[in-house]
């Protein structure tokens, strides 16, 4: 079911990472989604694949929930792997040759790789972010960190709070398009026979009166930012000063040594030029 995509959103709690300051998390999921790229090969992924889980354990949210927020992303993971099986070439004969397809196992490898990487992309980014993290801490964290860029006169404090507004209202319009799609399923709509083609056709109802609901919820919330006299960062104090402790610190060092070890992982191995079956079939590199 639609509302089961927990992509998005902020679940309470008192984990270490909850506890974190945002700016932290922020930095260290910007640090996260750049490590994913170095991964390259069997081993590296594995050791990527447990650091997420170790993080999930952290967090104590549960992993049927952290799995749910890749529902959204399924077609594009399967369209991206798709796109790897049958554009990329290898040495030596083709697995599979039919007409122009030609299938290597190199384009296999890289589809499974490709897949993994964005799914640990996902998971890792929403347990380190989004889900331990408040929209409101969210917000300050972004602008602390964007500060600098106040010398140039841009809207900081307007950008960070359309990005927690955009992440907070993910949920929302989700579960907007629920309801939708059950008004419509009680006056005879079917969203989940026929062919993909058909089903996306069918889909094309949902928009305008999303669209239009979208719009309202926008001028409502607008509204009630007005009335409680928001005029932006103009003499705008906070209630909760951002600061570092211990924990951010500590976590910095974990997060230098994962990045690190990711990277040794990832080219150390290619360097030593050993010609062992076991060795190849570990370390083989997309």
């Amino acid at each position: 079911m639609i509302s089961d995509i927990t992509l998005g959103q902020f679940f309470p709690g008192n984990s270490v990472l909850h506890r974190l300051d945002p700016r932290t998390k922020i930095i260290l999921t910007v640090a996260f989604i750049v490590s994913v790229f170095f991964a390259n090969n069997p081993v590296a992924f594995a050791f990527l694949t447990l650091a997420v889980c170790f993080m999930t354990a952290l967090s104590r949210i549960s992993l049927k929930v952290v799995l749910k927020g890749i529902k959204p992303i399924i077609l594009i993971i399967l369209f991206t792997a798709i796109i790897n099986v049958f554009m990329t070439t290898g040495e030596g004969e083709p697995l599979i040759e039919f007409w122009i397809i030609k299938i290597y196992t190199r384009g296999i490898v890289r589809a499974v790789f490709m897949a993994v990487r964005v799914i640990l992309l996902i998971m890792g980014s929403s347990v380190l972010l989004t889900y331990t993290t408040s929209p409101i801490a969210l917000t300050d964290g972004l602008e602390s960190l964007l500060s600098p860029l106040k010398v140039i006169k841009l809207p900081v404090h307007t950008f960070a709070m359309m990005m927690s507004i955009a992440l907070r209202f993910i949920p929302t319009l989700v579960e907007e398009t629920e309801k939708i799609m059950n008004a419509q399923k009680s006056r005879g709509a079917d969203f989940s026979n026929g062919s993909l083609v058909e089903r996306a056709k069918a889909l094309i109802p949902l928009l305008i009166p999303l669209f239009v609901s979208s719009f309202k919820r926008a001028e409502e919330l607008a509204t009630a930012m007005e009335c409680r006299c928001y005029r932006g960062d103009k003499n705008r104090v906070k209630l909760n000063k951002l600061e570092y402790h211990g924990i951010d610190l500590a976590w910095f060092l974990i997060f230098a040594l994962f990045v690190a070890l990711l990277v040794c992982l990832s080219v150390l191995p290619y360097s030593f030029g050993v010609d062992n079956e076991l060795y190849n079939i570990l370390f083989y590199k997309i």
